[in-house]
């Protein structure tokens, strides 16, 4: 395996973070998760027009490429003064892509934790966009696909404003993109014309607080990933593959060798897979349309557009009087006038 696939794949003993939401990613729903905001980032006085301490906040993704698994995006937010001692030179936070899978766990766990100086002065939100979700917006006939990008978008749009609505003093907002930095802080600047924002190419190493928020959305999806391979990782009732061989998925990615031999399979003729696979993601599509391998072709009927029928003739009683007012024998033969 190459060393990005390594550092993308997650251990067995991964710590299972507050974020995980197990019956929701089971049943391939999008879900949002957000901590409890620590009191010492709230209006000291709940009655007064007064703000809490102003915060940066942080906003990154994990798991935008892979064709198993949620995309999770994650923010994270603390007092502007502690962003540098407490996140870079305490707790060592860098982009999640650098740090090994036991070190972005170690750093969560710290996180959750209601002792530790992380837990009384940071929060953290994450919004998990299931694999189905995601495929069910991009598959959309034409001219109506909601595609990755404006997924991403209204996502973390949604996980700020729902910090915003928490009461947290957010002055400066951090941003990692992989398109154009431009545009995309011109939309932002648009939805929050109060804070100081900044789009940047490898800002998961340049903020601290991002790099936090990187870490936040690798664990949820690294631990997600875990709780999916649980529940269907074995190839089946009887299978002797345990989680130690290769019929684990790892990574989730394409390039992933373990990933494309566990959809190769484990996929069924008609269904595919479940709700953990991005159906919209070519190596989905070309395992189901080959030609010896490939699933069950399906033929929908075309419409027929010389349909005559009306709704009215699945109403018609056997016994009905043809020469009666088609609608009104519904509900009984009309009277007329004379009737009165």
């Amino acid at each position: 395996m190459t060393e990005d696939v390594i550092l993308e794949t997650p251990t067995s003993d991964v710590f299972i973070p507050p974020s995980i939401h197990e019956a929701a990613l089971l049943r391939g729903d999008s879900y949002a998760h957000y901590s409890p905001v620590p009191p010492a980032l709230l209006p000291a006085d709940s009655d007064a027009e007064t703000s809490g301490p102003p915060c940066a906040l942080g906003v990154d993704e994990a798991g935008r490429g892979p064709v198993l698994g949620p995309m999770v995006y994650g923010v994270f937010y603390l007092p502007l003064p502690l962003s540098d001692p407490l996140l870079r030179e305490t707790h060592h936070f860098d982009d999640s892509k650098v740090l090994t899978p036991a070190v972005r766990s170690s750093l969560m766990e710290t996180l959750c934790t209601p002792t530790s100086d992380l837990h009384a002065s940071c929060g953290w939100a994450i919004s998990s966009l299931s694999a189905r979700d995601i495929s069910s917006g991009m598959l959309r006939p034409a001219g109506a696909s909601y595609n990755l990008n404006a997924q991403a978008m209204d996502a973390t749009v949604e996980l700020i404003r729902g910090i915003y609505a928490r009461g947290v003093n957010i002055q400066e907002i951090y941003v990692d993109t992989i398109g154009q930095p431009a545009a995309y802080q011109a939309k932002l600047e648009r939805v929050f014309p109060t804070a100081k924002i900044t789009v940047a190419k490898k800002a998961d190493s340049l903020y601290p607080c991002v790099s936090a928020a990187s870490v936040c959305a690798k664990v949820t999806r690294d631990a997600a990933l875990e709780t999916l391979w649980k529940a269907r990782g074995v190839v089946g009732a009887g299978a002797s593959a345990t989680e130690d061989e290769a019929a684990a998925w790892g990574s989730g990615y394409p390039s992933d060798g373990r990933c494309v031999s566990w959809m190769k399979g484990n996929m069924h003729p008609l269904f595919g897979w479940g709700p953990e696979c991005r159906f919209s993601w070519g190596t989905a599509k070309d395992m189901l349309e080959a030609t010896r391998t490939g699933g069950v072709k399906v033929d929908w009927p075309v419409d027929d557009d010389s349909d005559t029928h009306r709704v009215t003739d699945f109403f018609t009683s056997k016994d009905q009087n043809t020469d009666a007012d088609e609608l009104g024998t519904w509900f009984g033969t009309p009277a007329g006038l004379e009737a009165f």
